[in-house]
């Protein structure tokens, strides 16, 4: 597979200054799905708001305190959202430091009214894995405030990838988690995700002209606004093959991303499976297409 970003290759371990005021740490933890790792921010001169510290990895927790400062302290932990490699370490992390978790909520908060009836007919969600004893200390509402010496955040709910997910905000640059990173789209994987909830999320994202993007891998977007709009296009174009390939009849998702990814490496085929499901739920909620029976994820879907 063609390496996204050869020109983005951090060192694990090593916090890295990528605007005045904010470190970036990365996590040793790479694969098709992180990329090089997850990003851990570190914010602050004094009072360090630890943004996404990762996997419950103790090198990553080591390196994390290790990078502190004569005189500093980390005051917060922050969690965009509950997948198992952004949020494991802020409750060892907290417990070693003292600083309170900070998130949207649970891992089931967030969820849409569709994702939550998926859910409980017993619809598994499946991808990047999800941290299911996440529990915050504190939960932040939409538009929230968080404060320590020297620097702000305010929290963006921005569901789509995730229930729970947050962006946060700090000035004009936007710490964006997983929503939109400049490597590759965001994976969006029922009924932890909803593609109906990101779309609606990235249109707000642009609405905002942010200066540049922070996200949760791989390097900051510098033409946030260009990769916003490539993102919805992206989707958009996305959703046409779908409908385009159902012409020729009902199908699964398994069957259409087989024929709509061609040039997909195999080990990846069952995220472009999710992807296309989500697409799948969120055409059948437009009333353009629907189920062949009940709406499952192994099941058929017909154009209308």
């Amino acid at each position: 597979m063609k390496d996204p970003d050869p020109s983005f290759q951090p060192t694990p371990g090593l916090a890295e200054q990528v605007q005045p005021g904010l470190r970036r740490l990365l996590a040793p933890n790479p694969s098709p799905m992180t990329f090089r790792g997850t990003n851990t921010y570190l914010l602050g001169d004094r009072d360090v708001a630890v943004i996404d510290p990762g996997p419950n990895d103790p090198a990553h927790m080591k390196a994390i305190l290790a990078s502190l400062r004569p005189g500093q302290r980390i005051s917060h932990i922050l969690v965009t959202h509950a997948h198992l490699d952004h949020s494991p370490l802020a409750r060892p992390l907290s417990d070693a430091t003292g600083a309170p978790v900070l998130a949207f909520g649970d891992a089931l908060s967030g969820r849409s009214a569709v994702m939550q009836n998926l859910a409980a007919q017993g619809f598994i969600g499946g991808g990047e894995g999800v941290d299911v004893t996440f529990e915050p200390d504190q939960c932040l509402a939409d538009g929230a405030e968080v404060e320590g010496d020297g620097w702000r955040l305010t929290a963006l709910h921005t569901p789509g990838h995730f229930g729970n997910h947050l962006c946060f905000a700090l000035g004009n640059t936007l710490l964006s988690g997983d929503i939109v990173m400049g490597w590759a789209s965001s994976l969006v994987s029922p009924p932890d995700g909803d593609l109906t909830d990101f779309m609606a999320s990235c249109r707000r994202l642009s609405q905002t002209p942010w200066r540049r993007l922070l996200p949760g891998h791989g390097a900051a977007v510098e033409s946030a606004a260009d990769r916003i709009d490539w993102l919805l296009r992206h989707r958009e174009t996305r959703e046409g093959a779908i409908l385009k390939a159902l012409e020729a009849g009902p199908d699964t998702p398994r069957g259409l991303a087989a024929r709509i990814y061609k040039e997909t490496p195999s080990n990846l085929l069952p995220a472009a499976e999710r992807n296309v499901l989500a697409h799948l739920i969120d055409l059948n909620g437009k009333n353009l297409i629907s189920p062949v029976g009940s709406l499952k994820p192994d099941g058929q879907f017909r154009r209308l």
